[in-house]
């Protein structure tokens, strides 16, 4: 199925509004409730929640401009430290869900890094009960740029289309738009992108770019 580049973005942002509501929409009721509270235990427990709510929202924006933006300079590659604190920033509060970092890559072409910060995203909500996220990134003796993450846990949920928009392209929808963004990216560069699992709580994601091909 073809989407339109205006109705790929007008799904993007769709989906990056629905992320956003939720902290933004904490602020908003935060401030409300810090105008009419005297008590100040109370409004120093509003001040906290303020102060997560606006850590979280500017965690998603910083991610969301590497992601799907044109963040990270004008060059053609991005700092991998740039990567692992947009992911740390991300999913680092969930306190269920570990990390690990295991890109040896100092830096990473633009369709990879976006690549892979996407693919955490998705795998990173896969765990629901809690669990673990490794995310690995190295050049293979032919040159070729692969991109793994691993995800671990004692439940492991993938939707059905967010799998086949990985690895199929479709169906494009606010929801898959990201896994949708992915396969464009690895297949335009004549990589693949590989999902296995999950299996025995273990859930496998691969992305390949041809040496000399967006790697």
């Amino acid at each position: 199925m073809d989407v339109s580049p205006v109705e790929f973005a007008s799904l993007l942002c769709s989906r990056l509004c629905h992320d956003l509501l939720s902290p933004i929409g904490a602020l908003n009721n935060g401030l409300e409730l810090l105008a009419d509270e005297r008590d100040p235990a109370m409004r120093e427990r509003c001040m906290e929640l303020l102060a997560d709510s606006a850590r979280t929202s500017a965690n998603k924006l910083k991610f969301f401009r590497l992601a799907f933006g044109a963040a990270g300079g004008f060059g053609d590659l991005v700092d991998a430290r740039e990567l692992h604190g947009a992911v740390t920033g991300l999913l680092g509060e969930n306190k269920r869900l570990e990390l690990g970092w295991l890109v040896e890559e100092a830096s990473l072409p633009k369709p990879a890094a976006k690549v892979l910060l996407n693919l955490a995203m998705i795998a990173g909500e896969a765990p629901v009960r809690g669990g673990r996220l490794d995310i690995g990134a190295e050049r293979s003796d032919a040159g070729a740029l692969e991109i793994v993450l691993r995800a671990s846990g004692a439940k492991l949920v993938l939707d059905a289309e967010v799998r086949a928009a990985l690895v199929e392209g479709v169906p494009v929808t606010a929801r898959t738009a990201a896994a949708h963004l992915v396969h464009v990216l690895v297949t335009e560069a004549g990589g693949a992108v590989q999902v296995h699992g999950p299996d025995a709580s273990v859930l496998l994601f691969g992305a390949t770019f041809p040496a000399g091909a967006g790697g």
